[in-house]
């Protein structure tokens, strides 16, 4: 039976060149700092999002981390939208390595009011931490995918600088940003001073992220991804897959996001489901259920299509390269036969 697989775009297999890239790579020793594969991914990452230098880990939850905890003293306060990733889905990483309070802020589908964000820093006194952090998420998870507007993050900038206030952006999925709006991802990057994202979700490479920033900033990360076990011996098996995730996987994200689209317009219609499709401008549909959403993944699987819940009335569903028109017919049909 076929199965449409729309729990995550972390389900991506690799490509047939990502395995043989895998065998002919170049290898060293990556904690020795001599892995030449890595080396050349690290170096085409951070041209691309125009940062001086990146670091090669593990995961996009380790990245975020690995950002923060630099940025960071322990004590201090960060800003971070309230269903962020790293407060929803990182098990408290931020209080556990890098010991700091979050202020969490509401949002309007994941983008933040600056002007409640300038509101909410505190300095520093004999009573007070000091805010020394602004994270972001572009795009957002649990808002649908959304994306933060390019004239809103120049807004974040101007209150960065306006407090000596640096901002990291927990980019997972910045390049879906970047497509869904029709620029190149420095656009993106440009107003920020560090950037996570990930190589293994719709860039379809099986393992890694990518943490960029200054040279100094990236140098004293390393040392946080050794604390965090994040050193890897010969990753340039992995890295030769993210080198091609970067120079051939970006521009193929715009079809995912024409298939999420049709699956917001279609499905939406259907009794027990809303959904607004310009809610969702990427490769993630949220739909809003009447019945449990349980109810709903547990139907579907039966059937073959494999999706989410998000919340106990809301389901997931994450369109990605593996997920193709076919896929696209099959699940819609199912659907439709789907009586909760």
């Amino acid at each position: 039976m076929l199965i449409a697989d729309l729990r995550s775009d972390t389900v991506t297999r690799p490509t047939p060149e990502m395995f043989e890239a895998m065998q002919v790579a170049g290898l060293g020793d990556d904690v020795l700092g001599d892995d030449p594969t890595v080396i050349e991914l690290e170096r085409l990452a951070a041209k691309l999002v125009g940062k001086e230098a990146a670091v090669f880990v593990p995961s996009g939850t380790m990245g975020n981390q690995m950002a923060i905890a630099t940025h960071t003293k322990p004590g201090d306060a960060i800003i971070v939208e309230e269903e962020a990733h790293v407060i929803f889905y990182e098990v408290g990483a931020p209080a556990v390595f890098a010991n700091v309070l979050t202020w969490t802020l509401p949002s309007d589908r994941g983008v933040m009011d600056p002007a409640e964000m300038r509101r909410r820093i505190t300095k520093r006194n004999i009573h007070t931490p000091g805010t020394t952090l602004i994270c972001i998420e572009d795009t957002h998870n649990r808002a649908g995918g959304t994306v933060i507007p390019l004239d809103v993050l120049a807004e974040y900038r101007k209150v960065g600088d306006e407090f000596g206030i640096k901002i990291h952006a927990d980019g997972a999925r910045i390049f879906n940003a970047a497509v869904a709006q029709g620029v190149h991802v420095s656009e993106i990057t440009k107003h920020v001073d560090t950037v996570n994202f990930c190589l293994s979700k719709g860039l379809r490479a099986p393992v890694g992220s990518i943490l960029a920033g200054p040279a100094e900033f990236i140098d004293a990360a390393r040392f946080w991804r050794k604390r965090l076990g994040g050193g890897m011996r010969q990753a340039g098996i992995l890295a030769a897959c993210g080198i091609i995730s970067l120079t051939k996987m970006v521009d193929r994200l715009a079809e995912d996001h024409a298939r999420a689209r049709r699956l917001a317009l279609e499905l939406g219609q259907l009794p027990g489901i809303s959904c607004d499709p310009d809610a969702n401008p990427t490769n993630l549909v949220m739909l809003n259920t009447e019945k449990l959403a349980a109810d709903w993944a547990a139907a579907l699987h039966a059937k073959g299509v494999w999706a989410m819940p998000a919340a106990a009335n809301r389901l997931r569903l994450v369109t990605h390269a593996d997920f193709t028109d076919e896929h696209l017919e099959f699940a819609l049909g199912v659907f439709r036969s789907v009586v909760i």
